[in-house]
């Protein structure tokens, strides 16, 4: 697992071993990044369930001027840490070991977030939760683009019912990247 673009491109991550994290593939990862590349320059870039990290780190090393990681395994905070320390892009982050949604009450009020970016664990319908306390947030706006990684047979039948619309949708072998935004 690496960087694969911008200020930090080739620097390998760390990431905690065992299967408590499902780090996004490099393939997968240059894919997505590919098609918001264009967007990244100055904007504030929201990781949650965010693993090694190299979601947010991604984001930065193409041009974001800031990212937060919301993560409540303490062994991924600290792989988190490092991997920021290693890229040089530490000054540019912050970290929040927490469970997600007394993260974002957290973070309400204080940010505003143009990209939000959640890989929550597949099948337990964490997706759902954070999206229904993003709806009624002062962390997004209209503008603001959610990106879920989740596994193919995950429904979003309940979004329009939440206020959000499918902008894209890009499926892989066994997960998909849905792109939403308030409708």
């Amino acid at each position: 697992m690496r960087v694969i673009a911008g200020q930090a491109r080739r620097i390998n991550l760390k990431t905690i071993p065992g299967m408590d994290t499902r780090p996004t593939s490099d393939r997968i990862k240059e894919t997505l990044f590919n098609m918001i590349y264009s967007y990244l320059t100055d904007i504030c870039f929201l990781d949650l369930f965010a693993g090694s990290g190299q979601m947010g780190i991604e984001a930065l090393s193409r041009g974001a001027k800031q990212a937060i990681f919301v993560e409540s395994n303490k062994g991924a905070v600290s792989c988190i840490e490092q991997n920021l320390e290693l890229t040089k892009l530490k000054d540019k982050s912050k970290v929040i070991c927490q469970n997600v949604i007394p993260a974002l009450m957290r973070l309400e009020g204080n940010y505003h977030f143009e990209y939000v970016f959640m890989d929550p664990p597949y099948h337990v319908f964490l997706e759902k939760q954070v999206l229904e306390y993003l709806k009624n947030s002062s962390l997004i706006d209209s503008d603001s683009v959610i990106i879920v990684e989740a596994s193919l047979e995950t429904k979003f039948d309940y979004l329009e019912n939440l206020g959000f619309q499918i902008i894209k949708r890009k499926e892989y072998k066994t997960n998909m990247h849905l792109f939403l935004q308030m409708q």
